[in-house]
């Protein structure tokens, strides 16, 4: 999601292009021949790198929104990918396997420049800055320096006992804090100098093949996450409580994005809601508790 569109993957094999502002689909793309799973702009908003979802070919795709071409297959990983980031500095992504590697990528180059091995499903991001990135995996969060990446980690943060799957690793837009989501309904928050674990959260936890999604609010004071029985939930990063609550039909995990620079969120599941929530009434609600 960049601050004027949003672009989605859906389960019927079509990428779809929204405009922000009027919440309008611009523009319908169909992958039925590799399927589509995990999709994200690249620095360029009128193309995305996206996940196949066919189970026999596992390349990324470079795509070309303005006329549907492909510009670079990215072939390396030989099981599902799970986890995709891009660097917003520079033309670089990473992105993490079943196949239990997690393998770094230059946009300009079909073959990948980097390979890292992982004990389990991960989890990865690039920090705001593009200088770190976080490979998460068994109860632990590694932290590594994107310029020396092969010396290993710098940092390794723990969550506690929640050694459940891996689901979302994020930063907030500070770089200050980090969140890690896990397939036991686990949403943990932390400091990503000190690594210190500030708080966690607890919702219903999710299916296998499902993805628990959370995110920062663009200034950092809030965490809205998705849950196992479709609803969305709000808190306070300063306090650590729930500030609100939106209750759901759904019954899987809603996807969670936030508009960059806006107070505009998007959640998609089988539909897709934009939501404009007042911070001002949540402050007020954290000041009461």
């Amino acid at each position: 999601m960049t601050s004027s569109y949003l672009v989605t993957a859906s389960d019927d094999e079509s990428i779809r292009l929204y405009d922000v502002a009027s919440a309008t689909c611009l523009k319908t793309i169909n992958s039925k021949k590799y399927g589509v799973d995990l999709v994200c702009f690249t620095s360029h908003p009128t193309t995305v790198i996206y996940s196949s979802k066919n189970g026999w070919d596992e390349s990324l795709r470079l795509l070309s929104l303005n006329d549907n071409k492909y510009l670079r297959y990215f072939r390396g990983h030989h099981d599902r990918v799970v986890s995709l980031s891009l660097c917003a500095r520079k033309e670089c992504f990473i992105s993490g396997s079943l196949d239990r590697t997690v393998l770094l990528w230059d946009q300009r180059a079909e073959k990948c420049q980097g390979l890292l091995r992982v004990q389990g499903k991960p989890a990865t991001a690039y920090d705001e800055q593009g200088v770190v990135f976080a490979i998460a995996f068994g109860g632990y969060i590694r932290m590594f320096d994107a310029r020396k990446y092969e010396k290993g980690p710098f940092d390794i943060f723990s969550v506690g006992e929640d050694v459940s799957d891996a689901n979302i690793v994020k930063f907030s837009n500070d770089g200050r804090l980090m969140l890690l989501t896990t397939s036991d309904g686990h949403i943990h928050v932390l400091d990503s100098f000190r690594g210190t674990l500030l708080s966690t959260y607890n919702v219903k936890p999710i299916s296998r093949n499902l993805t628990l999604e959370a995110s920062f609010s663009p200034e950092g004071m809030f965490v809205i996450s998705g849950s196992g029985d479709g609803s969305v939930y709000a808190w306070s990063v300063r306090s650590g409580k729930e500030v609100a609550s939106w209750m759901s039909t759904e019954m899987e995990p809603p996807v969670i994005k936030w508009a960059p620079g806006s107070l505009m969120f998007a959640t998609g599941s089988s539909e897709l809601s934009f939501w404009i929530p007042d911070l001002s009434k949540l402050g007020a609600y954290v000041d009461r508790k």
